[in-house]
C-alpha cells in the first residue's frame, strides 16, 4: 500500500486592467453618439434538470446528473453509490458492481469486525490494540493493519473474511498473495456496492457506542486523508476511510464515508485508473465527485 500523498500545485494570476483615457472616450461619444452601452456578460445558466430520480429531491437529482457527466471526462473508471438515509434514495452508477482492489478501505471493515467481536466478548481489545486501530484509521497505517490482522485472523486466517460478508461485503473476494500467508488484508477485491453496504451497516446495525466511536475516528482522520468524501465540505462534517495503491492493472483510488446532519448521506467511490493516471488523478476525481454531489446540501 502506498502511504505517500501528493497534492497538485496550483497557481493564480490576474490579467492587467487597461484604462481608457478621457479624450478617447470623448471622441467615441462624438463619432457614435448613440452607441449602446455594453452589458456585462450573463452568467451561464445551470444545466436544466433532465430527470427526478426516485428517492431524491430535484437538487440532488440534478447533482447526480452533473456527477455522471463529470465522470465521462475523467481518466479510468469510477463506480459510486450515494445514499440518502432520510428519503431512502439510493443511486448506483453503471460501474458500482465492478470488482476493484479494496486498497485501504478494507481497514474500515477490519475496525468494524474488531469492535463487534470485542462487544460480545469474543476478543479483548487492550490499549495497544485500540492504538493500532486508531492509527489504521487516522493515517491508514499499513503496519498497524498487519499486526491486527495477524493477531485476530484466526487459525485459518478466515475470521475477518467471514465477518466481512456478514457485515455487508458479500462480493468481497480475497486474492492470491505474494507470500505463503492467505488471505491477507492487502490482497482483496470488492465492489463499490460492498463499501456502500458496509457504511450502511456501521450506521444502522452496530452497537450505538461502537458506532459513535467509529464515526468520531472517521471524522478525525489526518490531513493527508482530506480528499474523496471530504469534498462534501467542512459544513457537512464528513467522515471517511480512503484507500489508494498501485495494483496489478494500475492505480486504484477509493473513498467511503458519510456527510450531513446525523450522517444523512453516505457515499462510496472506487476509481480504477488502469493506464490512464495515478494517485493524483484518482484523488481529484473522488474529491470533485463528492463536492458535486454533497457540498452545500
Amino acid at each position: 500500500m502506498c502511504s505517500l500523498v501528493r497534492y497538485p500545485s496550483s497557481s493564480t494570476g490576474a490579467l492587467p486592467r487597461a484604462a481608457a483615457s478621457a479624450c478617447v472616450l470623448a471622441a467615441a461619444a462624438i463619432l457614435i453618439p448613440t452607441a449602446p452601452l455594453l452589458a456585462p456578460a450573463a452568467e451561464a445558466a445551470p444545466p436544466a434538470l433532465s430527470r427526478v430520480i426516485p428517492g431524491f429531491d430535484a437538487d440532488l437529482s440534478n447533482r447526480i446528473d452533473r456527477a455522471d457527466n463529470y465522470l465521462k471526462s475523467r481518466p479510468g473508471l469510477t463506480g459510486y453509490i450515494i445514499r440518502d438515509r432520510v428519503s431512502g434514495g439510493v443511486y448506483a452508477n453503471e460501474y458500482a458492481e465492478e470488482s476493484v482492489w479494496t486498497a485501504s478501505t478494507i481497514k474500515l471493515a477490519i475496525a468494524v469486525d474488531l469492535l463487534n467481536r470485542a462487544r460480545v466478548g469474543i476478543i479483548g481489545l487492550g490499549p495497544e490494540d485500540r492504538g493500532l486501530l486508531e492509527s489504521m484509521l487516522a493515517t491508514s497505517n499499513d503496519a498497524a493493519a498487519d499486526l491486527l490482522w495477524n493477531k485476530y485472523a484466526g487459525f485459518d486466517r478466515m475470521a475477518f473474511n467471514n465477518a466481512f460478508r456478514a457485515n455487508g461485503m458479500v462480493s468481497l473476494v480475497p486474492q492470491p498473495t505474494t507470500t505463503a500467508l492467505f488471505p491477507d488484508w492487502s490482497f482483496q477485491k470488492c465492489t463499490t456496492a460492498d463499501l456502500d453496504r458496509l457504511m450502511d451497516y456501521v450506521l444502522t446495525r452496530m452497537h450505538p457506542d461502537d458506532r459513535a466511536y467509529l464515526l468520531d475516528r472517521m471524522r478525525a482522520v489526518d490531513f493527508n486523508q482530506h480528499w474523496g468524501v471530504w469534498g462534501a465540505g467542512e459544513r457537512m462534517r464528513p467522515g471517511l476511510k480512503n484507500g489508494w495503491s498501485a495494483e496489478q492493472g494500475g492505480w486504484v483510488v477509493n473513498s467511503v464515508g458519510f456527510a450531513g446532519p446525523e450522517e444523512r448521506y453516505t457515499l462510496a467511490i472506487m476509481s480504477s485508473l488502469g493506464a490512464d493516471g495515478g494517485y493524483t488523478e484518482g484523488a481529484d476525481t473522488d474529491t470533485k465527485l463528492a463536492e458535486i454531489l454533497l457540498k452545500g446540501r
